[in-house]
Protein backbone atom coordinates (compact mmCIF):
# COMPACT_ATOMS: atom_id res chain seq x y z
CA UNK A 1 0.00 0.00 0.00
CA UNK A 2 1.20 3.55 -1.09
CA UNK A 3 2.01 5.91 1.81
CA UNK A 4 -0.02 9.28 1.65
CA UNK A 5 1.25 12.83 1.91
CA UNK A 6 0.11 16.24 2.08
CA UNK A 7 2.57 17.54 0.21
CA UNK A 8 1.90 17.00 -3.61
CA UNK A 9 5.75 16.83 -4.74
CA UNK A 10 5.98 13.79 -2.50
CA UNK A 11 2.62 13.26 -4.23
CA UNK A 12 4.13 13.02 -7.60
CA UNK A 13 7.34 10.81 -6.45
CA UNK A 14 5.87 8.31 -4.49
CA UNK A 15 3.24 7.90 -7.59
CA UNK A 16 6.18 7.37 -9.88
CA UNK A 17 7.57 4.84 -7.66
CA UNK A 18 7.31 0.99 -8.81
CA UNK A 19 3.98 -0.41 -7.95
CA UNK A 20 3.88 -2.59 -4.74
CA UNK A 21 6.69 -0.97 -3.25
CA UNK A 22 6.84 -0.53 0.66
CA UNK A 23 8.13 2.78 1.96
CA UNK A 24 9.00 1.90 5.60
CA UNK A 25 11.98 4.87 5.56
CA UNK A 26 8.80 7.00 4.82
CA UNK A 27 5.95 5.80 6.60
CA UNK A 28 7.50 4.80 9.71
CA UNK A 29 9.88 7.41 10.67
CA UNK A 30 7.72 10.45 10.46
CA UNK A 31 7.23 13.87 12.62
CA UNK A 32 6.68 13.19 16.64
CA UNK A 33 3.16 14.85 16.27
CA UNK A 34 0.03 13.73 15.88
CA UNK A 35 -0.54 12.35 11.93
CA UNK A 36 2.94 11.93 11.14
CA UNK A 37 3.96 8.44 12.62
CA UNK A 38 5.82 7.30 15.29
CA UNK A 39 8.87 10.25 16.19
CA UNK A 40 12.39 9.57 14.78
CA UNK A 41 15.37 11.28 16.47
CA UNK A 42 15.40 14.90 15.99
CA UNK A 43 18.26 15.85 13.83
CA UNK A 44 16.93 18.69 12.48
CA UNK A 45 16.53 20.31 9.21
CA UNK A 46 20.00 20.83 6.97
CA UNK A 47 21.82 17.73 8.56
CA UNK A 48 22.53 14.73 6.34
CA UNK A 49 21.53 11.56 9.16
CA UNK A 50 18.73 10.37 7.70
CA UNK A 51 17.27 7.19 8.85
CA UNK A 52 18.70 4.22 8.10
CA UNK A 53 15.85 1.98 6.77
CA UNK A 54 15.86 4.84 3.45
CA UNK A 55 13.22 4.45 0.97
CA UNK A 56 13.11 0.36 0.40
CA UNK A 57 11.78 0.02 -3.03
CA UNK A 58 12.56 -0.79 -6.55
CA UNK A 59 15.67 1.08 -7.59
CA UNK A 60 16.84 2.65 -4.23
CA UNK A 61 18.96 0.66 -1.65
CA UNK A 62 18.24 -0.01 1.43
CA UNK A 63 20.77 1.79 3.49
CA UNK A 64 20.59 5.45 4.03
CA UNK A 65 22.27 8.17 3.49
CA UNK A 66 25.03 9.32 2.95
CA UNK A 67 25.86 6.11 0.84
CA UNK A 68 27.88 7.48 -2.02
CA UNK A 69 25.89 8.15 -5.08
CA UNK A 70 22.71 5.94 -5.46
CA UNK A 71 21.62 5.19 -8.86
CA UNK A 72 17.39 3.70 -9.54
CA UNK A 73 14.83 3.93 -11.06
CA UNK A 74 14.09 8.00 -10.65
CA UNK A 75 18.13 8.76 -10.44
CA UNK A 76 19.92 9.65 -7.61
CA UNK A 77 18.13 10.00 -4.04
CA UNK A 78 17.34 13.88 -3.38
CA UNK A 79 19.79 15.75 -0.72
CA UNK A 80 19.72 18.83 1.10
CA UNK A 81 22.56 20.17 -1.33
CA UNK A 82 20.90 19.45 -4.44
CA UNK A 83 17.96 21.35 -2.78
CA UNK A 84 20.18 24.70 -1.31
CA UNK A 85 21.92 24.35 -4.70
CA UNK A 86 18.99 24.96 -7.06
CA UNK A 87 17.50 27.20 -4.96
CA UNK A 88 20.63 29.44 -5.40
CA UNK A 89 20.40 29.22 -8.52
CA UNK A 90 16.76 29.83 -8.89
CA UNK A 91 17.68 32.83 -6.29
CA UNK A 92 20.58 34.05 -8.66
CA UNK A 93 18.44 34.57 -11.71
CA UNK A 94 15.77 36.65 -9.70
CA UNK A 95 18.47 39.24 -8.26
CA UNK A 96 19.87 39.02 -11.50
CA UNK A 97 17.07 40.41 -14.05
CA UNK A 98 16.09 42.24 -10.81
CA UNK A 99 19.13 44.39 -10.54
CA UNK A 100 18.56 44.87 -13.82
CA UNK A 101 15.42 46.03 -14.90
CA UNK A 102 15.89 48.29 -11.29
CA UNK A 103 18.49 49.95 -12.99
CA UNK A 104 16.74 50.67 -16.00
CA UNK A 105 14.46 53.09 -14.37
CA UNK A 106 16.28 56.06 -13.58
CA UNK A 107 17.89 58.05 -15.59
CA UNK A 108 17.62 55.66 -18.71
CA UNK A 109 13.78 53.90 -19.51
CA UNK A 110 11.09 54.13 -16.67
CA UNK A 111 8.09 53.50 -18.89
CA UNK A 112 10.61 50.53 -20.01
CA UNK A 113 11.33 49.39 -16.01
CA UNK A 114 7.40 49.18 -16.15
CA UNK A 115 6.58 47.42 -18.69
CA UNK A 116 8.61 44.82 -18.13
CA UNK A 117 7.59 44.53 -14.37
CA UNK A 118 4.08 44.39 -15.85
CA UNK A 119 5.75 41.26 -18.24
CA UNK A 120 7.13 40.07 -15.12
CA UNK A 121 3.92 39.77 -12.91
CA UNK A 122 2.05 38.27 -15.48
CA UNK A 123 4.24 36.13 -16.99
CA UNK A 124 5.24 34.82 -13.63
CA UNK A 125 2.07 34.30 -12.28
CA UNK A 126 0.92 32.16 -15.71
CA UNK A 127 4.09 30.53 -15.43
CA UNK A 128 4.26 29.77 -11.31
CA UNK A 129 0.64 27.98 -11.57
CA UNK A 130 1.56 25.54 -14.68
CA UNK A 131 4.54 24.79 -12.32
CA UNK A 132 2.52 24.27 -9.35
CA UNK A 133 -0.41 22.62 -10.76
CA UNK A 134 1.54 20.43 -12.95
CA UNK A 135 4.70 20.13 -10.56
CA UNK A 136 6.81 20.87 -13.53
CA UNK A 137 10.96 19.75 -12.33
CA UNK A 138 12.46 20.97 -16.08
CA UNK A 139 14.76 23.45 -14.27
CA UNK A 140 14.27 25.95 -17.88
CA UNK A 141 10.65 26.08 -16.59
CA UNK A 142 11.89 27.15 -13.41
CA UNK A 143 14.72 29.63 -14.00
CA UNK A 144 12.00 31.21 -16.87
CA UNK A 145 9.81 32.10 -13.82
CA UNK A 146 12.89 32.99 -11.50
CA UNK A 147 13.50 35.56 -14.39
CA UNK A 148 10.07 37.05 -14.67
CA UNK A 149 10.01 37.17 -10.98
CA UNK A 150 13.19 39.03 -11.06
CA UNK A 151 11.71 41.65 -13.44
CA UNK A 152 8.73 42.29 -11.38
CA UNK A 153 11.13 42.16 -8.37
CA UNK A 154 13.40 44.83 -9.81
CA UNK A 155 10.27 47.11 -11.28
CA UNK A 156 8.55 47.08 -7.80
CA UNK A 157 11.95 48.32 -5.86
CA UNK A 158 12.47 51.06 -7.95
CA UNK A 159 8.78 52.07 -8.24
CA UNK A 160 8.61 52.31 -4.62
CA UNK A 161 12.23 53.42 -3.96
CA UNK A 162 11.96 56.35 -6.34
CA UNK A 163 8.06 57.07 -4.95
CA UNK A 164 10.10 57.09 -1.47
CA UNK A 165 12.71 59.92 -2.62
CA UNK A 166 10.58 62.13 -4.02
CA UNK A 167 8.27 61.88 -0.47
CA UNK A 168 11.66 62.33 1.36
CA UNK A 169 13.49 64.60 -0.81
CA UNK A 170 16.56 61.80 0.15
CA UNK A 171 17.69 60.98 -2.93
CA UNK A 172 19.24 58.02 -1.03
CA UNK A 173 16.15 56.60 0.99
CA UNK A 174 15.47 54.74 -2.06
CA UNK A 175 18.33 52.72 -1.86
CA UNK A 176 18.20 52.40 1.71
CA UNK A 177 14.80 51.14 1.92
CA UNK A 178 15.70 47.98 -0.80
CA UNK A 179 18.60 47.04 1.14
CA UNK A 180 16.45 47.06 4.99
CA UNK A 181 14.06 45.10 2.66
CA UNK A 182 16.35 42.36 1.30
CA UNK A 183 18.23 42.67 5.12
CA UNK A 184 14.86 41.53 6.36
CA UNK A 185 13.98 39.15 4.15
CA UNK A 186 17.05 37.25 5.24
CA UNK A 187 16.92 38.09 8.60
CA UNK A 188 13.01 36.67 8.51
CA UNK A 189 14.01 33.17 6.55
CA UNK A 190 16.69 32.59 8.97
CA UNK A 191 14.67 32.81 12.06
CA UNK A 192 11.91 30.13 10.50
CA UNK A 193 14.27 28.15 9.79
CA UNK A 194 15.75 28.09 13.33
CA UNK A 195 12.03 27.58 14.48
CA UNK A 196 11.83 25.00 11.99
CA UNK A 197 14.47 22.99 12.92
CA UNK A 198 14.47 23.43 16.89
CA UNK A 199 10.54 22.79 16.78
CA UNK A 200 9.18 26.06 18.21
CA UNK A 201 6.71 25.85 15.15
CA UNK A 202 5.55 22.40 14.77
CA UNK A 203 4.20 22.19 11.21
CA UNK A 204 1.56 20.02 11.92
CA UNK A 205 -1.87 19.25 9.26
CA UNK A 206 -3.78 21.44 11.06
CA UNK A 207 -1.34 24.16 10.66
CA UNK A 208 -0.62 23.26 7.00
CA UNK A 209 -4.38 23.79 6.15
CA UNK A 210 -4.80 27.41 8.07
CA UNK A 211 -1.76 28.72 6.28
CA UNK A 212 -2.84 27.56 2.95
CA UNK A 213 -6.70 29.03 3.80
CA UNK A 214 -4.76 32.27 4.70
CA UNK A 215 -2.50 32.62 1.78
CA UNK A 216 -6.02 32.06 -0.41
CA UNK A 217 -7.42 34.92 1.69
CA UNK A 218 -4.52 37.32 1.05
CA UNK A 219 -4.41 36.24 -2.70
CA UNK A 220 -8.05 37.31 -2.56
CA UNK A 221 -7.53 40.37 -0.83
CA UNK A 222 -5.32 41.69 -3.56
CA UNK A 223 -7.46 40.70 -6.63
CA UNK A 224 -10.42 42.66 -4.95
CA UNK A 225 -8.13 45.75 -4.33
CA UNK A 226 -6.86 44.80 -8.08
CA UNK A 227 -10.45 45.27 -9.52
CA UNK A 228 -11.48 48.04 -6.90
CA UNK A 229 -8.28 50.17 -7.98
CA UNK A 230 -9.67 50.88 -11.65
CA UNK A 231 -12.58 52.45 -9.57
CA UNK A 232 -11.47 54.04 -6.80
CA UNK A 233 -7.66 55.68 -6.33
CA UNK A 234 -5.83 53.26 -4.07
CA UNK A 235 -8.68 50.20 -4.41
CA UNK A 236 -10.09 49.42 -0.89
CA UNK A 237 -6.65 50.94 0.80
CA UNK A 238 -4.50 47.65 1.81
CA UNK A 239 -1.58 48.48 -0.20
CA UNK A 240 -1.76 52.34 1.25
CA UNK A 241 0.77 54.27 3.22
CA UNK A 242 -2.17 54.29 6.47
CA UNK A 243 -3.05 52.10 9.18
CA UNK A 244 -4.99 50.09 7.42
CA UNK A 245 -2.70 48.89 5.16
CA UNK A 246 0.24 48.55 7.76
CA UNK A 247 -1.96 46.25 9.53
CA UNK A 248 -2.86 44.26 6.24
CA UNK A 249 1.01 44.62 5.10
CA UNK A 250 2.28 43.16 8.85
CA UNK A 251 -0.10 40.33 8.71
CA UNK A 252 1.09 39.57 4.82
CA UNK A 253 4.42 39.64 6.10
CA UNK A 254 3.05 36.85 8.98
CA UNK A 255 2.02 34.59 6.31
CA UNK A 256 4.68 34.52 3.55
CA UNK A 257 6.83 33.52 6.25
CA UNK A 258 4.88 31.12 7.64
CA UNK A 259 5.03 29.41 3.84
CA UNK A 260 8.40 28.99 4.56
CA UNK A 261 7.79 26.42 7.13
CA UNK A 262 5.52 24.43 5.28
CA UNK A 263 8.18 24.32 2.33
CA UNK A 264 10.83 23.28 5.58
CA UNK A 265 8.28 20.64 5.90
CA UNK A 266 7.86 19.30 2.36
CA UNK A 267 11.59 19.35 2.33
CA UNK A 268 12.50 17.40 5.01
CA UNK A 269 9.90 14.94 4.08
CA UNK A 270 11.53 14.48 0.74
CA UNK A 271 14.73 13.70 2.24
CA UNK A 272 13.15 11.10 4.68
CA UNK A 273 11.59 9.45 1.40
CA UNK A 274 14.59 9.31 -0.45
CA UNK A 275 13.03 10.85 -3.51
CA UNK A 276 14.82 11.46 -6.88
CA UNK A 277 16.71 14.55 -7.07
CA UNK A 278 15.13 15.71 -9.87
CA UNK A 279 11.94 16.91 -7.53
CA UNK A 280 14.72 18.97 -5.80
CA UNK A 281 13.90 21.90 -8.30
CA UNK A 282 10.20 21.75 -7.19
CA UNK A 283 11.36 22.51 -3.38
CA UNK A 284 13.59 25.33 -5.59
CA UNK A 285 10.75 26.57 -6.84
CA UNK A 286 8.34 26.63 -3.91
CA UNK A 287 11.10 28.18 -1.62
CA UNK A 288 11.57 31.07 -4.58
CA UNK A 289 8.01 31.82 -4.35
CA UNK A 290 7.94 32.48 -0.97
CA UNK A 291 10.67 34.28 -0.54
CA UNK A 292 9.38 36.67 -3.47
CA UNK A 293 6.83 37.16 -2.32
CA UNK A 294 8.51 37.99 1.93
CA UNK A 295 10.85 40.38 -0.19
CA UNK A 296 7.33 42.53 -1.61
CA UNK A 297 5.47 42.18 1.29
CA UNK A 298 8.50 43.27 3.60
CA UNK A 299 9.71 46.33 0.80
CA UNK A 300 6.05 47.35 0.77
CA UNK A 301 5.39 47.99 4.60
CA UNK A 302 8.94 49.34 4.95
CA UNK A 303 7.82 51.73 2.23
CA UNK A 304 4.32 52.44 4.08
CA UNK A 305 5.99 52.89 7.39
CA UNK A 306 8.55 55.54 6.01
CA UNK A 307 5.99 57.55 3.78
CA UNK A 308 3.91 57.72 6.49
CA UNK A 309 6.66 59.03 9.27
CA UNK A 310 7.45 61.30 6.29
CA UNK A 311 4.41 63.12 5.57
Amino acid sequence: MRMRSSNPVLKRALQQAPAGAPHQGYGQQGYGQPGYGQPYPQQGYGQQGYPQQGYPQQGYPQQGYPGGPVQGAGGQRMTIDDVVVRTGMTLGVVALFAVVNYFLFDPFAPGLTMGLMIVGALGGLVLGLVIAFKQITNPVAILAYAALEGLLVGGLSALLASSLEATTGDAGAGGALVTQAVLGTVVVFAVMLALYKFRIIKVTDGFMKVVMYATLGAAALMLVNFVASFFISGGIGIREPSPLGLVVGLVFVVIAACTLALEFRGIEEGLNAGIPDKFAWQFAFGLTVSLVWLYIEILRLLWMIKTIFAE
